[in-house]
């Protein structure tokens, strides 16, 4: 027990260091100004661009990071498929829907990540509901499903686009590619990834069993439907929120699971709470690669997620040789 906590606490000190650098470093310098801030010191324009720009901004990374990481790491137990992702079933696809018709109809912030939010719950009820039928669903048929969903999806943000007026396309293109700006306040993510996390550990065995075939898990006792379901609907669950706060951030859920398994083993134990903290610290960092490599300007979060994991995915499948 005490050689399993080790990478948790140290990935736990990495989580604190990485929110530690996003609130000090951007296109203003703080200088010492941190440790004022800390003991009630620091000037009004300190404290503002620390307590409500930056340790937000910081906060809603980690908790959508965290999402991510953990909705992929249940995706890949429930298609028994290690190279699933939280977007594999196209809930990325109907919330970018529900976004950009809400930016089209000229409505506020907080309505836009309503309307993706629920353009993700329309996503999870049709794939659900088409790969259900009138039978019960496999993971292959599930999987046959959300990607067929997905290039439906797919097909109407092209239309969108295609039709929307020049003036609105540079936001909708931000969204669709990933950006922190979007996210108003880090507690729903950060709320969320804890409570589906406390959920999630008194079910680490059945989970283990699970991950290594439905036949096997049933014979040692687990209900696998009523498993499968709670898997699918939290991973959703998870997906949809991290959508609706950041838009579509791509290979945190694919990546930062596998990496963890490779290093720590494959105890859903030790893997959901080490993606809880290691996608949160992936995605801070890059967070904060984003806003201050071409300061004053702002790059997508997600550019800088796919630069990061493009050239780690390729390098895994080249060790999976």
């Amino acid at each position: 027990m005490i050689r399993s906590a080790r990478p948790l606490l140290l990935m736990a000190v990495l989580a604190m260091a990485c929110l530690l650098l996003a609130v000090s470093v951007g296109s203003g310098d703080l200088g010492g100004a941190l440790l004022a801030v800390a003991t009630g010191e620091a000037s009004h324009l300190q404290n503002t661009l620390v307590m409500e720009l930056r340790l937000p901004r910081a906060l809603a990374a980690f908790g959508v990071g965290g999402l991510l990481a953990v909705a992929g790491a249940l995706m890949q137990i429930l298609l028994r498929n290690p190279l699933a992702d939280p977007y594999i079933l196209g809930l990325s696809g109907g919330a970018a829907v529900g976004a950009l018709l809400a930016m089209l109809a000229g409505m506020g912030t907080a309505l836009v990540s309503g309307s993706a939010f629920a353009g993700a719950l329309l996503s999870v009820l049709l794939v659900f509901g088409l790969a259900h039928g009138a039978g019960s669903w496999t993971p292959s048929r599930l999987l046959l499903t959300g990607v067929v969903t997905a290039s439906g999806w797919g097909a109407i943000i092209t239309l969108l686009l295609a039709t929307s007026p020049s003036h609105q396309l540079p936001g909708m293109l931000f969204w669709l590619m990933g950006d922190m700006a979007f996210a108003r306040s880090p507690w729903p993510p950060l709320a969320l990834l804890v409570l589906v996390c406390l959920i999630l550990l008194p079910l680490g065995r059945n989970l283990n069993v699970l991950a290594r075939g439905a036949r096997q898990a049933q014979v040692l006792g687990v209900a696998v439907r009523r498993m499968e379901w709670l898997v699918y609907l939290l991973a959703s669950l998870l997906t949809a929120t991290a959508v609706t706060c950041a838009g579509s951030i791509g290979f945190i859920g694919l990546i930062v699971p596998h990496l963890l398994r490779l290093i720590l083993g494959n105890d859903q134990r030790i893997i959901l709470p080490a993606c809880a903290l290691a996608g949160g610290s992936l995605l801070v960092l890059a967070d904060t690669l984003a806003r201050t490599v071409i300061a004053p300007e702002q790059l997508p979060v997600g550019v800088i997620t796919a630069l990061i994991g493009v050239p780690v995915f390729l390098f895994l499948l080249y060790r999976s040789r």
